[in-house]
């Protein structure tokens, strides 16, 4: 029996490929939002100073979707075409397991399931700033919902803790 978290996950595979015919424009206003809430207490402090004068860029293969990212005085910044210095590429569900720490950085790189290219100090500043982000300092549902999804990635139930049987 699946969980309701894989059900959500497998919902999301035919639905967020769509993502990619939204304007970059929109892109940019939505995730810039978002990030400067999210992260506002690590920019302030310092976390992201490696990404000044630098670019991050982050494929969603699956998706279609990239992005390059960088710290500017006003905060974390997207472009679409800007130069990178450091891609790391790899299919949304990578990201997830990322995000909700249901996979360490270093597994997801060794494995190949996230793809590091450039840049290796600025790889290795990145990757140790993944390391170093503190969950509690995300708003708690949203942090829920991202762990949440990660176990479903997994088929791990997030309320048992138990492997489910797959369909």
């Amino acid at each position: 029996m699946l969980n309701l978290a894989s059900l959500a996950l497998r919902a999301g595979d035919p639905i967020l490929p769509l993502s990619r015919h939204l304007p970059f424009a929109l892109q940019r206003l939505v995730i810039e939002k978002t990030m400067a809430r999210i992260f506002a207490e690590p920019v302030a402090d310092g976390d992201f100073d490696c990404l000044r004068g630098r670019w991050l860029r982050l494929e969603v293969t699956d998706l279609g979707l990239a992005w390059n990212v960088t710290r500017t005085d006003k905060g974390l910044r997207l472009d679409r075409t800007a130069p990178s210095d450091l891609c790391i590429r790899g299919n949304w569900r990578e990201f997830l397991l990322l995000a909700s720490r249901q996979e360490d950085p270093d597994t997801l790189f060794f494995r190949r399931r996230l793809i590091i290219e450039g840049d290796t100090e600025l790889g290795l500043e990145i990757k140790n700033l993944m390391d170093s982000l503190d969950p509690d300092r995300l708003p708690p549902r949203l942090w829920q919902l991202i762990q949440w999804l990660g176990a479903g990635a997994t088929g791990i139930d997030p309320h048992q803790g138990v492997q489910q049987p797959s369909a």
